[in-house]
């Protein structure tokens, strides 16, 4: 078995930027706990924000408004901490997994810096402010958000039973894109189901290139995954997920009847995510995380066609 370095508890971990702002200014007794929380890595929390910002938008441009505020505000928090939450509870299951990973092998309950009885209070915590959150939204969206315990619940599990748990983490972390249209909406249609689709297939793209990172150490380990099991074809998976992401993503602001200003932004939507693929090489871990992390932007540029899509001039026609 590979030998894992000691990582010391007061170094940043791999994959969170040197510079990053729990190690430069949180307090040290925070330190563990927003680690914990993945508070020193913020991309996660706008893969899981950014979906449901795009189906409220999606709800309010295709009625010709602005996306509402407060929905916003309450999504971001909400994803915030139910991303730590998730995050925590995945570190509770995986901490003897976590043990023997470098890049994991810091975190604060395999490292011993937080016992797995405090881990599990963190959890609580947040999901119980989360749920006060999500009992201000309609009853559909109370009955999605509680839904999507059962996806966050198996998730950690996908590693060891399929080659695939990036397409369970898209199910997972694109649910928001359903949740956010029925708060906005108190409904389903038909524009949300073709955004959660789109969202999936991103998240099957990107969670591969994160999956690069730990390539060797996996294999060590024994966990499952699809950079494993794709192996040198590994990009051009990523580019046909990102294919399918992109045309499911059209065929939703055409079902929601969009405007023409959807377009632009779009289109740099979609080169973002064929610039990924292509310049993908599964032999370049640091290459991957930047790769991984610039998918904030490329879910930011989704929303934002969206909301231009607000403007009603001739609908889209595909």
């Amino acid at each position: 078995m590979r030998l894992v370095p000691p990582v010391s508890p007061t170094a940043p971990l791999p994959d969170a930027a040197a510079a990053n702002w729990v190690d430069r200014h949180a307090p040290t007794a925070l330190k563990p706990w927003l680690k914990l929380g993945r508070f020193d890595r913020p991309t996660g929390i706008w893969l899981l924000m950014l979906p449901g910002w795009s189906g409220i938008a999606l709800a309010a441009a295709s009625e010709g408004r602005w996306p509402n505020a407060w929905l916003l505000v309450a999504f971001f928090v909400g994803a915030a901490l139910m991303r730590a939450a998730g995050c925590a509870y995945n570190d509770i299951v995986d901490r003897d997994f976590d043990a023997k990973v470098a890049r994991t092998a810091g975190r604060p309950i395999p490292s011993g810096q937080i016992s797995v009885k405090g881990a599990w209070a963190f959890v609580a915590g947040c999901c119980l402010v989360s749920l006060a959150i999500l009992l201000t939204m309609p009853p559909l969206a109370i009955a999605l958000g509680v839904g999507s315990l059962a996806l966050v619940a198996a998730y950690p599990f996908m590693k060891r039973i399929t080659w695939w748990p990036q397409a369970w983490l898209g199910l997972t972390f694109n649910w928001g894109a359903l949740l956010g249209y029925a708060a906005a909406t108190g409904r389903v249609e038909l524009p949300a189901l073709l955004l959660y689709a789109s969202g999936i297939f991103w998240t099957l793209g990107y969670d591969t290139i994160y999956a690069v990172q730990d390539l060797e150490d996996d294999a060590l380990a024994g966990v499952k995954s699809s950079a494993r099991r794709l192996g040198a074809a590994a990009a051009k998976a990523v580019l046909g997920f990102y294919v399918a992401a992109f045309a499911l993503a059209l065929g939703s602001a055409w079902a929601a009847g969009l405007g023409p200003l959807f377009l632009p932004p779009a289109a740099l939507f979609g080169m973002h995510l064929s610039r990924q693929a292509a310049r993908l090489d599964v032999n370049d871990p640091k290459g991957a995380l930047a790769l991984f992390k610039s998918n904030a932007l490329a879910g930011a540029l989704l929303f934002l066609a969206i909301v231009a899509g607000m403007w009603k001039g001739p609908a889209i026609g595909i």
